[in-house]
């Protein structure tokens, strides 16, 4: 019976390239310090998580097209197809759009975020770096918890927290280490500390 219908219509949508190991990246760290220091990169966002049908979803297709052409915006888990689509060209030569992979591969985003600061001899905590994650399920927190035990500071969780960041949990996570639910959108001064 299938062989009798006619053949579905293609539907392509935007190819992007996936996938980047950090081995890949942190074999370009002198590339990206050298853009770093030259003023060519001025900051990394990276936008990880899981992925979901509910309201509020668009944030992060808004966040990954805010973000500034001096800046890099860094992928990881299933979250990517909310800012895949938007074609982000190019930054000293390289891609300005680098996928990491699935959240299985934190480990790897966490190994560029310590690469980064050997190369700069500074803290994680210290680099121009903006980490959003989208929560949607166990894999997303599993992420957070390690960021959070990795001392790292300054994550946006959303669009809803995780069901076990009650108010006082929250109240915690934010005085120990500046956790910040996103807002209904980006808040334009994150972009504006990149130079945009």
């Amino acid at each position: 019976m299938a062989k009798q219908c006619a053949p579905l219509p293609e539907n392509k949508v935007k190819e992007s390239t996936i996938g980047f190991h950090h081995s890949v990246i942190l074999g370009l760290a002198d590339q990206i310090v050298a853009a770093v220091k030259s003023g060519e990169i001025k900051h990394f966002y990276l936008i990880g998580g899981c992925d979901g049908a509910e309201a509020g979803r668009n944030y992060f297709t808004q966040f990954g097209e805010m973000t500034p052409q001096d800046s890099i915006v860094l992928t990881l888990g299933c979250g990517k197809f909310r800012v895949r689509d938007h074609e982000y060209g190019t930054v000293a030569g390289l891609p300005r759009f680098l996928d990491m992979g699935q959240c299985n591969d934190a480990y790897g985003a966490i190994q560029v975020a310590l690469g980064l600061a050997n190369a700069f001899e500074c803290g994680v905590n210290d680099l121009p770096l903006t980490l959003v994650i989208s929560w949607f399920e166990q894999k997303a927190v599993a992420v957070l918890l390690t960021l959070l035990h990795l001392g790292v500071k300054g994550i946006r969780l959303g669009p809803e927290p995780p069901g076990f960041v009650t108010p006082n949990v929250f109240k915690i996570l934010q005085d120990t280490f500046d956790l910040k639910l996103i807002e209904a959108e980006p808040p334009k001064e994150l972009f504006e500390l990149a130079g945009a």
